[in-house]
């Protein structure tokens, strides 16, 4: 059960307005000066500024009515009202409404979890093993051979056959090693070793191809394409980049981290080659200033905003 929040209504009205103003672009001069006040102002305003960190946090993949509003809402309207709703509710109604619709059980009671910024590794006997990335959550049932992936991202290594569901099909393994990933819309699978059939919407099995990676919906399946340099990458700690957008790039390394990850568009389209390690996103941040010409604003430690060097 989620436990009420410390904070008036009122209060959570004025972070998510100032949330929505920084997800606008970025803050003047005086308005981070106008921010910093209000955030220093009162603990209660801390307070909520950083519960409204982890919401924004756990909405990432979720989808439902409520989540929807709150990240894709108009500004004066559904989106303010949402995030205000989860803000005082908590994460975890609408984390929980959103898996309920796709899974047999909510996320927040699988069978193994991992916390943001970690990730996780569950025997499942014969010398078989999961992995599960951050945030990440799956049921396991060895006696039937199933996994259910319900959020986020899992690499199997299994001689065994299992199946592995996801909101948009089934896997069928034969001594396989693959990365699964949960999208809200598409289920992404890499195939590493082994054999995989891909079940989906009643069509006929589909054997996926050897050393490629695809996309599927419940009513389609991607194209296969090559598998790219940072498939699996994170199960050894590591998020590797080559020739990639740095919007790109931080959108995953924010799923490492707490709070909001900002790329400014003058920067986006940057290109960002290298191996970083994952368990110290400080120090890649650092990085970007060394290699690229951008600088990492700092706002709180959860809000960080990476945007072109003046």
């Amino acid at each position: 059960m989620n436990r009420a929040p410390d904070f008036s209504s009122q209060v959570a009205e004025q972070a998510v307005y100032w949330l929505m103003e920084m997800q606008q672009g970025t803050l003047s001069p005086r308005q981070q000066h106008a921010w910093q006040q209000w955030l220093d102002a009162h603990s209660e305003h801390r307070r909520a500024w950083e519960h409204i960190q982890r919401v924004n946090q756990r909405l990432r993949g979720v989808s439902s009515p409520l989540a929807h509003a709150a990240l894709n809402g108009p500004k004066s309207g559904s989106r303010r009202q949402a995030l205000k709703l989860l803000l005082i509710l908590g994460a975890g109604s609408a984390v929980t409404w959103g898996m309920r619709e796709h899974t047999p059980l909510p996320s927040l009671f699988a069978d193994y979890r991992s916390p943001i910024g970690q990730r996780r590794k569950v025997a499942l006997g014969a010398g078989d093993q999961l992995q599960l990335n951050t945030a990440s959550a799956a049921d396991v049932d060895t006696s039937a051979r199933l996994i259910r992936l319900l959020e986020g991202e899992i690499l199997l290594t299994a001689a065994q056959p299992f199946e592995v569901r996801t909101a948009q099909g089934t896997l069928k393994t034969h001594g396989a090693r693959l990365n699964v990933r949960q999208f809200a819309d598409r289920t992404q699978v890499a195939l590493f070793e082994g054999r995989v059939e891909l079940g989906s919407n009643g069509r006929a099995p589909m054997l996926l191809p050897l050393a490629r990676q695809l996309s599927f919906t419940s009513a389609s399946v991607a194209e296969a394409k090559p598998l790219d340099a940072n498939s699996g990458a994170w199960a050894d700690g590591m998020l590797v980049a080559a020739h990639m957008r740095l919007g790109d790039f931080l959108d995953e390394l924010a799923r490492y981290r707490r709070g909001q990850l900002n790329c400014d568009r003058n920067v986006a389209d940057l290109l960002i080659s290298g191996t970083y390690p994952l368990d110290d996103s400080e120090r890649i941040l650092d990085l970007l200033e060394i290699s690229l010409p951008v600088k990492v604003r700092r706002f709180t430690r959860y809000w960080v905003s990476v945007e072109a060097r003046v």
